[in-house]
């Protein structure tokens, strides 16, 4: 499994952001919204904070479930929780 996070902060930013915490994945950036736009989780690039959506997808690129996050302490247990099941 890839993990990868993406934020509207600039790459400098996210990378100073995930030394700091020691992230163990890459965090990119969507400082354009582009991405964010693509998925429909915004409605405009001026759209200051995206939700916090976690994206599950196959080795051939289709998204196999989207998981809302409502509460950022139990976020990664969700995403484990939606791979374990996946996989069952």
């Amino acid at each position: 499994m890839q993990v990868f996070g993406v934020s509207f902060d600039s790459p400098e930013d996210n990378a100073a952001f995930a030394a700091k915490n020691e992230f163990p994945f890459q965090l990119l950036s969507d400082s354009d919204r582009s991405l964010a736009l693509a998925l429909g989780l915004v409605d405009s690039a001026a759209t200051w904070w995206a939700p916090r959506v976690t994206f599950v997808v196959s080795p051939e690129g289709i998204i196999e479930q989207v998981i809302e996050t409502e509460n950022v302490s139990t976020q990664a247990a969700e995403i484990f929780q939606a791979k374990f099941t996946m996989s069952d």
